[in-house]
């Protein structure tokens, strides 16, 4: 959430920064905002709305020339999202220019005391409290702003990723981070600063990553230094060489980022598993499983913590650990984890998923987890991210940039290197044959192409989603494996059309939904020829004799539940516990198809944002 933009070379910084807004408008936000400096004039733009509408006003009401710049993306924390409040923030005196990712929980304290000092306030924002803040330590301790910067962070609790500037001395960006991620491109006598590497993709492939509690002075033609905030020491910087590229980040003939990322779900797989899934040698190798096999097979259980997309596929992880490797598993929201005094011991294992690998609330639980003991290991999409830093070891997923705020394929590669774990560890601890253990490697194998043939009734499913997209409510139901890819379901649509919607286990529907079900309710069922088969048939008649509207997703073939239902979209046939990498494949469809007809924006969801670095 909010996005980070800067630039500081002999380049104009607006059109660098602009782009780099844009490509950042999946993190989430409400309000944008742009600073430059031309050597003379400071020349400050900001807005509630889009970046397009901040292009718009700039047009208006500034000069788009320099070379030191930097521009944000707001998403609303301390204040409404209005022009005020949006950024960049400028000091009193109006020499110092901040923007800022995250949560300053002393802000209130901390302004009072400013107040107190004979500074004013334009906007409701913690960020506006925190350049005061520098500036006050600027002018009372007689320091440079890089010193100022430290000083002011030592008094500050909470999150935080910032650039400022100070426009007595513009050829330096003092940046630092606390939780919420800062990247920095290095250039030949230019840097460009974001809150992940897609701006200054074309520019540079070298990048520098932050850690919490460091800072960084960016000079014109210097090199960068890096500092801990908390003793000044000096830091060793690692430039990075990206691997991402800039086709990877543009819709590439889709129309939505969501779209795109669903189609590219087979090819994401299959990256997720090559070099790891071993079919002719009847392997799985994972250098983070096999170097702490021992941690794995002594766990008296496993804990799985993760929120949104990431927790449900952590409930299919929960039924793949328990039924192949047979190890007790314990799913957490970590939102929750930290506040309720869980008991971990040095005998469990921890797994955090992450998309971004920038979650806060699971960042936290993963600190928790460590200080009690435990062996915590990561699952994540993004390399050198938070998580990958924090976790003793851990596996990426592989599945390449998603801009889409609404996950898709980090679901489906997230299952999958869950799948590869679980099936390993089944092996090494004797609890699956070596002929099961082949079996499910060859059906693993083969996923790809089925998800393939899955995206084939697209066109079938935009029929149906144009009969219920103006629908008020729907029930997603499932059972077992199947029971998160419907709650999974039921958070797509949530997420992008705004239509209310609620997942259960198929079973439950009599202990309460089935009072919602009339002639005006669709309900969707997955209903697939394995898994508890018979038993969601009895669903879906105690369904049809209430009136309810029904859609079911079943196999190939499958003659009961079509009778039955008013829709079916087919799947083909898998193993029971590799269903979900196909049986939310037509969630994800119908989901993007009703928010397309209703005209909602499907990649940039209101209030939502991708990388949750706030709690």
């Amino acid at each position: 959430m909010c996005g980070i933009v800067g630039y500081i070379g002999p380049r104009e910084a607006y059109p660098i920064i602009i782009e780099g807004l844009k490509r950042l408008e999946y993190r989430g936000y409400d309000s944008a905002g742009i600073a430059l400096f031309d050597g003379t004039d400071l020349k400050v733009c900001k807005t509630k709305g889009k970046v397009s509408d901040l292009e718009t006003l700039a047009d208006k009401e500034i000069t788009k020339h320099g070379n030191v710049g930097i521009g944000h993306t707001r998403w609303a924390t301390h204040g409404v999202p209005n022009d005020v409040n949006s950024h960049p923030h400028i000091s009193n005196s109006g020499e110092l220019v901040l923007i800022h990712n995250g949560i300053i929980e002393n802000y209130d304290s901390l302004k009072q005391e400013l107040i107190s000092r004979g500074y004013t306030f334009k906007s409701d924002t913690d960020t506006e409290v925190l350049i005061n803040l520098i500036e006050d330590v600027k002018k009372k301790e007689n320091v440079k702003l890089g010193k100022a910067v430290q000083i002011a962070l030592n008094q500050v609790i909470g999150a935080y990723a910032i650039a400022v500037f100070d426009v007595s001395k513009p050829e330096e960006v003092v940046v630092a981070r606390l939780g919420s991620p800062l990247a920095v491109g290095v250039g030949e006598d230019e840097f460009f600063i974001a809150s992940d590497a897609s701006p200054f993709l074309e520019y540079t492939k070298n990048a520098i990553y932050l850690e919490d509690e460091e800072m960084a002075i960016i000079r014109f033609h210097k090199e960068i230094k890096v500092r801990k905030i908390k003793d000044d020491s000096i830091v060793d910087t690692y430039v990075q060489e990206l691997q991402m590229n800039l086709e990877q980040i543009v819709k590439g003939g889709y129309e939505h980022f969501m779209l795109k990322e669903i189609h590219e779900q087979p090819k994401a797989i299959t990256d997720t598993y090559r070099g790891r899934l071993l079919r002719n040698e009847a392997i799985i190798k994972m250098a983070g499983v096999e170097d702490n096999m021992k941690k794995f097979l002594n766990a008296h259980r496993v804990i799985i913590v993760a929120c949104g997309t990431s927790w449900h596929a952590g409930l299919v992880a929960e039924y793949i650990f328990e039924d192949l490797a047979r190890i007790p598993v314990e799913v957490e929201y970590a939102s929750e984890f930290r506040y309720r005094n869980p008991v971990i011991t040095e005998n469990d294992v921890v797994i955090a998923i992450s998309q971004s690998g920038e979650t806060a609330d699971t960042l936290a639980a993963i600190k928790l987890a460590k200080s009690k003991g435990a062996f915590v290991f990561g699952v994540c999409n993004v390399v050198g991210s938070s998580i990958a830093r924090e976790t003793h070891a851990g596996a990426y997923t592989h599945a390449g940039p998603e801009i889409g705020v609404a996950s898709t394929k980090a679901f489906t590669t997230q299952i999958t290197v869950l799948t590869l774990i679980a099936l390993r560890l089944a092996r090494a601890k004797g609890t699956i044959s070596s002929s099961d253990f082949r079996h499910h490697l060859l059906e693993l194998e083969m996923i790809p192409g089925k998800v393939e043939q899955a995206l084939k009734s697209d066109a079938h499913i935009k029929m149906i989603a144009d009969i219920y997209k103006d629908s008020r409510n729907c029930l997603y139901l499932g059972r077992g494996y199947n029971f998160p890819v419907a709650l999974e379901g039921a958070l797509k649509l949530k997420e992008i059309s705004y239509i209310h919607a609620e997942g259960y286990p198929a079973a439950e529907m009599k202990h309460g939904p089935i009072a919602l079900i009339d002639e005006n309710m669709p309900i969707v069922v997955i209903a697939t020829k394995k898994g508890h088969y018979e038993k969601v048939v009895s669903n879906i008649q105690e369904i049809k004799s209430r009136k309810g509207k029904i859609i079911g997703i079943v196999t190939e073939g499958d003659v009961q539940v079509r009778n039955l239902a008013d829709h079916v979209i087919e799947v083909p046939e898998t193993l029971e516990s590799l269903s979900p990498l196909l049986t939310t494949i037509p969630l994800q469809l119908l989901s993007y198809h009703i928010a397309v007809l209703l005209g909602k924006n499907v990649d940039q969801p209101r209030n939502l944002a991708k990388s949750v670095t706030v709690e």
